[in-house]
């Protein structure tokens, strides 16, 4: 006998959902810095890393999905920041979930062998960090994903198409006309590979419940 459908959860499910997720979120404090990939510490939790050029917007992202202002460190001089962050998360001082905070990529002022040496450390990230559970790319739609994020599309293109978990999210969506912002998904999505696609807007708020619920689930899911 067919096993009955559970029910869609309801509008005020999701908004309950998503308010939890926020809250943890929330919870998001501190963990460790290092400039190199086996100065990190080993851990037994998920890992979700934010990526994207040194303008698209990945610190102010990571401060509103985490409601804190300072967490994410934004340098007055894109591209500068070189340490790999992590941040814990998880409610009572108990950790259950890590985001990783990657130096951006692609700004112009920043001498070739450091960006080489930057970019190494993170192809090197992508691809070897044992419990890496998704990924976040950070794109401003007004420029759209250049050539160096298709390179990152191609480093993590393996992993995805093994379960790895990856979002790409549209920053500054508040600049853009409704039609701009429908178009700008559309590119996005053939670009992105298998990822997912989303608006985003610290403004506005725009898209941060959903995005915060999409991390929690990526990390309290044990099948891909």
């Amino acid at each position: 006998m067919t096993e009955p459908l559970a029910p869609a959860p309801s509008p005020a499910d999701e908004t309950e959902q998503a308010k939890a997720a926020m809250g943890w979120m929330h919870t998001a404090r501190f963990l460790t810095t290092a400039t190199q990939l086996h100065h990190l510490p080993a851990h037994e939790h998920s890992e979700i890393a934010f990526v994207g050029r040194s303008n698209a917007g990945k610190s102010t992202c990571i401060n509103t999905l985490t409601q804190q202002k300072r967490l994410a460190f934004a340098s007055k001089t894109p591209g500068r920041t070189q340490h790999i962050n992590l941040f814990a998360l998880g409610r009572g001082g108990q950790t259950d979930a890590v985001l990783a905070d990657l130096p951006g990529y692609g700004y112009a002022a920043v001498p070739k062998q450091d960006k080489i040496r930057w970019q190494q450390v993170m192809a090197n990230y992508l691809v070897s960090r044992e419990n890496l559970r998704g990924v976040v790319l950070l794109c401003d739609p007004r420029h759209g994903l250049t050539e160096l994020d298709d390179v990152l599309l191609k480093v993590i293109r393996p992993r995805v198409e093994e379960g790895l978990k990856f979002l790409v999210l549209l920053t500054k969506a508040d600049k853009l006309t409704r039609s701009d912002g429908a178009k700008a998904l559309s590119i996005a999505k053939l670009q992105a590979g298998g990822g997912e696609v989303a608006l985003f807007s610290a403004l506005k708020k725009q898209g941060v419940d959903t995005t915060a619920l999409k991390l929690w689930n990526w990390t309290h899911t044990t099948t891909p």
